[in-house]
């Protein structure tokens, strides 16, 4: 297990950007400049971030008009929302964008790592959650792996 951002270079925010104007394009919408400033702020975050977080960055930007703008990003796969709990959520461009990867998540500090696992590994996940999934007659389309736990920073306070 490696975390992303040791393993992975980050997407070009070029070509990044003509994602998202592909994935809007097929249901409809159009790339705003709300938007687009949206999905620049958390390409430049590099990690998932709070609402407050995003306002700080894009001070120039509604807060209302943020919230709903990442609303509809969500709604069309192009932005996860990570929930953590007591109403508290943070936001990260989605798997079409960054690539598939999983979390840790501190229950502490509330901070995330995102991880990605050895291929070995993804496949044996994907077996195991394909066998519990047709078992219950379910057909899967993804999974996410949210671990939650203390982080390293965490541990010695307790």
């Amino acid at each position: 297990m490696t975390t992303t951002s040791d393993t992975d270079p980050a997407p070009l925010p070029d070509a990044v950007h003509q994602r998202v104007v592909e994935r809007l394009r097929a249901v409809d919408q159009r790339y705003t400049t709300g938007r687009r400033r949206l999905v620049s702020l958390l390409l430049e975050a590099g990690r998932p971030v709070s609402l407050p977080e995003l306002a700080d960055m894009g001070a120039d930007l509604p807060q209302s008009s943020m919230y709903r703008n990442l609303d509809m990003l969500e709604r069309t796969g192009l932005v996860n929302r990570i929930a953590m709990g007591a109403d508290h959520a943070r936001f990260e461009l989605a798997e079409p964008i960054l690539g598939h990867h999983h979390h840790l998540i501190c229950s502490t500090c509330g901070s995330i790592a995102d991880v990605t696992l050895d291929d070995d590994i993804e496949d044996a996940i994907d077996e195991a959650l394909a066998r519990v999934a047709a078992a219950a007659g379910f057909e899967p389309t993804g999974h996410r792996l949210d671990l939650h736990g203390i982080c390293a920073d965490c541990a010695p306070r307790r």
